[in-house]
């Protein structure tokens, strides 16, 4: 079996927070295999903590990026673009939902609640795909992003957030068809409950992994190298026939009944 090497490609993550963010493990397994990276920061006041997390990189590209906006988006691969010529991979960990449309009634979701968690955790994946693939070239390239199991299921609590993966699954099916023809991939990552900071603001995120764990075939949660194992695995050429797929990191939750 071929190890993966990544040495020669360069990427860009989107969603670095902190360091116990899924795309910071994510861009260690990238790093790790020789890959050249790039990262973005939504607005001055994170920076400091994505500069802080990526510094253990060396000195890796930072851009900022509020990737709602569609102009700083395609100013980030216009940078690259001068700085390196290409972009081989792209990893996309972008979700957000309002506090107050969290572990309340799903039916008292605000409008603009719904608006704000359906552009950030699903919309942004649009144009981030769609500016990076002229710079994927002839040899294509590849596209990962996250999503989670909510999307099929109700999880008590998670409200919205499962209405916005719904949506964002859809298009990488859809991104994946547009540009299977240039020969860039689009797929994601359903991972199980992962301990991050973002996913602590969830109400009832403890009894979550308890849940999953109890019934997993594994019988416990997955660890967030397994999820940047997968991702790793995806970015490289050991994956070339892997589109549009949706592919669980769940330690098998996804498979049972009850």
């Amino acid at each position: 079996m071929r190890s993966i090497d990544l040495s020669g490609r360069k990427g860009v993550v989107f969603g670095v927070a902190n360091q116990r963010s899924i795309a910071w493990a994510i861009s260690e397994a990238l790093a790790q295999a020789g890959a050249e990276l790039a990262f973005t920061y939504q607005n001055d006041r994170l920076k400091e903590s994505v500069e802080k997390t990526v510094a253990a990189l060396g000195s890796p590209v930072l851009l900022e990026c509020d990737a709602t906006d569609e102009q700083r988006v395609g100013a980030v691969y216009s940078e690259l673009g001068q700085r390196w010529g290409r972009v081989d991979f792209v990893v996309h960990s972008i979700a957000f939902a309002e506090r107050d449309d969290l572990g309340a009634s799903f039916a008292a979701t605000s409008r603009q609640g719904f608006r704000t968690a359906l552009e950030v955790s699903a919309f942004t994946l649009i144009p981030v795909v769609r500016h990076a693939v002229p710079l994927m070239g002839d040899r294509g390239g590849s596209v990962v992003t996250m999503t989670f199991e909510a999307s099929a299921r109700v999880f008590p609590g998670y409200n919205i957030m499962g209405t916005a993966k719904s949506a964002l699954e859809n298009e990488v099916r859809q991104l994946a068809s547009e540009f299977g023809p240039k020969n860039v991939r689009v797929n994601a990552i359903s991972a199980g409950p992962l301990a991050t900071l973002a996913a602590r603001s969830i109400p009832g995120f403890n009894d979550m992994r308890h849940a999953f764990a109890e019934r997993a075939p594994l019988r416990r949660n997955i660890t967030h190298e397994e999820v940047a194992g997968t991702a790793l695995f995806l970015c490289s050429d050991l994956s070339t026939g892997i589109t549009g797929a949706v592919i669980p990191v769940d330690a098998g939750y996804s498979i049972m009944g009850i």
